[in-house]
């Protein structure tokens, strides 16, 4: 198995000491309440009042401003002391913010992580062992009747969609500046964009390059919602949809014209394996020696640190008992060997562009 040597040094060998161990072990077993406290110490704004005292403040205090009872303020401040989030004078009774609880508040990726774990995934996950068990995604029953999330997904409350889309969006749109050179450097004048969603990534692509024409494939609802985010906005008339189902084998990519380019972003991690094959040798199928295929995924092996491997493996449990019931964040070993699998090879791979991701340029075999 291939690993970035920083997640080689932390995944290959103990580097705890039994406390440390036992420690850790706790922190397993009360992982749910401390992200709610941690959740709501956010929410009620005791984190941000503790970073903006001077001296601190005390549970009394800390109930006045945040408008909670006395009772509330001293548990919430308790369990927070010992996740780590916070600190005390034992001198004064006064709290202030530790560097995890500074951290917790004001770093981007956490803040989308909390939002989407609460939101999305906290109370599906609760079904995860039936998920596992079955090969579907039982918790997803939790928001509506439908076999994968992409079909409710217009459908999902308002918040929920918030975000969903917030997740989404930004470790996608971390990585659009690199990516756009990264598929522009062979100067495509068409681009196909599989799974194209709300179109940001079209967008991008048709204010990079004034005259490239992009045509994005999803399924007919998620291009009604494109059309609507993509209205009005400049290099819109250069963009159109071609709706069809993905996992039906049966639907072909559009031949209409020829494609410099296929872009695949943060898309073939919604699929098992099978699906994979089935949808990159349809790609290849409209392929010639002149084509590449664009596969960006944030491939969980080749983090550069160890937290964006963590947080990349439990996404992958999002996808189990959420989303569809079969998919997950990729090794890159695997995503290759569906590649190859599927009638092409492996050109190159770009690391470190944005949020993680890397890019895999495929062409077809012998070109």
């Amino acid at each position: 198995m291939y690993l970035n040597p920083t997640l080689k040094e932390a995944y290959s060998k103990e580097h705890l000491t039994a406390r440390e161990a036992q420690a850790k072990a706790e922190w397993i077993a009360w992982g749910p309440i401390v992200f709610q406290v941690s959740r709501l110490m956010k929410k009620f704004g005791i984190f941000e009042m503790l970073r903006n005292s001077d001296n601190g403040m005390t549970e009394a205090e800390v109930a006045k401003e945040a408008n909670i009872s006395g009772y509330a303020a001293k548990v919430m401040l308790e369990a927070s002391l010992c996740i780590g989030t916070v600190l005390i004078d034992p001198e004064t009774d006064r709290y202030t913010l530790s560097k995890t609880g500074w951290c917790f508040i004001t770093d981007p990726a956490t803040n989308v992580n909390t939002e989407f774990n609460h939101d999305v995934n906290y109370e599906g996950w609760f079904h995860l062992e039936e998920s596992l068990k079955e090969g579907r995604p039982a918790g997803l029953e939790h928001f509506g009747p439908w076999p994968t999330v992409y079909e409710g997904l217009s459908q999902l409350p308002p918040q929920v969609q918030k975000s969903w889309f917030g997740f989404d969006h930004f470790y996608s749109d971390s990585s659009f500046r690199q990516a756009l050179e990264t598929v522009f450097a062979n100067k495509p004048k068409t681009l196909l964009d599989v799974g194209g969603n709300t179109g940001r990534w079209a967008l991008q692509c048709v204010g990079y390059d004034k005259d490239v024409q992009v045509t994005i494939v999803d399924l007919p609802q998620q291009l009604e919602m494109m059309r609507r985010d993509t209205a009005d906005k400049p290099g819109a008339d250069r963009i159109d949809g071609y709706g069809m189902n993905l996992l039906d084998a049966s639907q072909s990519f559009p031949t209409d014209k020829h494609y410099d380019a296929i872009w695949m972003s943060q898309f073939l991690d919604c699929f098992g394996e099978d699906e994979i094959v089935s949808i990159v040798s349809r790609a290849a199928k409209i392929m010639d020696e002149n084509s590449r295929l664009y596969i960006m995924e944030t491939l969980w092996d080749r983090q550069r640190f160890e937290p964006a491997a963590f947080c990349l493996t439990m996404t992958s449990l999002y996808f189990t008992a959420i989303a569809n019931g079969n998919s997950k964040m990729y090794h890159s070993d695997d995503m290759k060997r569906l590649v190859e699998k599927a009638g092409l090879q492996v050109e190159t791979i770009h690391d470190g562009l944005g949020q993680g991701h890397s890019i895999m340029v495929c062409r077809t075999v012998g070109s």
